[in-house]
């Protein structure tokens, strides 16, 4: 375990056993609609990687970048899209691949956006929730897991571009934080 990480909340080997079991819901949700998947960077990126390699139909992967935070650790509720997407998802079936939804701001703008472009569908799948942070209401279509109100890192996760090479989701120290505005 890295040395800033208070404890491991979720091992690499549970993570991968829920992502299989969304690849194989989003496989019989699917079957035959060769949807598209929009991984939302830099933090999804690890999760839409081994999702994607999950799933027994064919699918197109299209990513977004999207900012709502600013220096500090909490949203800003401006929300800012970085990248956009390559293609046109007009009539397409669309799925959302994002890391973790707490406030909901993000990903509340994020829908009416994708929404505004007129998809045949358009859902959801998020690896982490945190609902004690939520803002807006949002309930994801499709959650790995829910977590407790802790800042968490791993698997895609950061903190100021570090630890998301880490194979597990863990609770990062607050000594690492302390001072940052919340």
């Amino acid at each position: 375990m890295h040395d800033d990480i208070a404890k491991v909340l979720i091992d690499a080997e549970t993570i991968q056993a829920k992502v299989r079991e969304l690849g194989e819901r989003l496989s019989r949700d699917y079957a035959g609609l060769n949807p598209v998947l929009i991984c939302i960077l830099k933090g999804a990126v690890i999760f839409a990687a081994d999702l994607v390699r999950q799933l027994s139909i064919p699918a197109k992967l299209d990513f977004m970048a999207i900012s709502s935070y600013g220096s500090g650790m909490r949203t800003s509720g401006v929300v800012r899209i970085l990248k956009d997407l390559d293609r046109s998802i007009e009539g397409e079936h669309v799925i959302i691949v994002e890391d973790i939804v707490d406030s909901g701001l993000t990903l509340s703008y994020l829908l009416e956006n994708l929404k505004s472009r007129q998809p045949a569908s358009l859902k959801t799948c998020v690896l982490l929730d945190k609902p004690a942070q939520r803002q807006v209401p949002l309930e994801p279509d499709y959650v790995g897991f829910d977590i407790p109100d802790e800042f968490v890192v791993g698997y895609g996760l950061d903190y100021a571009e570090n630890y998301r090479h880490l194979p597990y989701i863990g609770v990062l120290k607050p000594h690492v934080y302390e001072g940052v505005s919340q």
